[in-house]
């Protein structure tokens, strides 16, 4: 119970009273670190369907919120590309970049508009792109290709400990952390707002789904070795934090 009790504290507000006497790297006036990790050099690029482009998600909010659940079953249809360019905009959508390139408003909020986030894309089936990894550059709104892996739908669901849905999935979402983006301006007081973060996300990923006859289900059990691995990140300054497979699914 003790143990238990040191975790429940990660929780709760106790130390944003001292938020003001926090020695952060943004009151040091260190540089912000870069909103975004650049494209490999030479890395193949895919134009996604602009925003203003659009004609997907037109359902009401309240049908799309009283039909949201954890789907874990979907059907061989795959996404079409501005399908997916609708998922990933709902999801880290760039509206804007203020104050110099200090912060971006989103379609998901985050503290401080700080945005921890990077998100890969385990692509099975989406018309007109090549399944492998790819990763989304949200301040250009393309897809950037990682590698090819015939192998990458079986080693996702191991690496998810075995919830073979996963690999199943049309495309499944890998949203990784760079907890630095957060820590710059809070220090210590992030890890538990980057949790948060999270969730605005995902939650973001669910009703988006819904609006356009497809499904999702958050995935938190996951090997975190093996998954950083998978995507190719060190684990430690950029590390894997949430899960999420996509496909379209059978409808009553």
């Amino acid at each position: 119970m003790e143990s238990m009790e040191r975790h429940r504290q990660f929780l709760k507000a106790l130390r944003w009273e001292a938020r003001e006497s926090l020695d952060t790297d943004q009151k040091k006036g260190i540089p912000f670190p870069p909103l975004q990790k650049p494209a490999p050099e030479g890395a193949k690029l895919v134009d996604l369907v602009p925003p203003t482009a659009l004609n997907l998600g037109q359902a009401p909010l309240l049908q799309v919120m009283n039909a949201r659940r954890s789907r874990r079953q979907f059907t061989a249809e795959p996404l079409t590309l501005e399908e997916l360019s609708f998922l990933l905009w709902a999801t880290q959508g760039v509206q804007k970049v203020i104050r110099d390139g200090y912060a971006t408003l989103r379609t998901v909020p985050s503290a401080g508009a700080r945005h921890p986030f990077e998100t890969y894309l385990i692509v099975n089936r989406v018309s007109g792109v090549e399944p492998g990894l790819w990763r989304y550059l949200a301040l250009d709104h393309k897809l950037c290709f990682l590698r090819a892996d015939p192998a990458l739908p079986e080693k996702v669901s191991e690496a998810c400990l075995g919830q073979t849905f996963i690999g199943q999935a049309a495309v499944a979402f890998a949203w990784t952390a760079i907890p630095y983006r957060t820590e710059w301006r809070y220090g210590v007081l992030s890890h538990k707002v980057i949790a948060i973060d999270a969730g605005h996300v995902c939650q973001n990923l669910y009703l988006a789904c819904e609006a356009i006859g497809a499904g999702t289900c958050s995935i938190g059990a996951y090997h975190q070795h093996k998954m950083d691995a998978l995507l190719g990140v060190d684990g430690k300054d950029e590390f894997t934090i949430y899960i999420a497979p996509v496909g379209k699914v059978e409808r009553a």
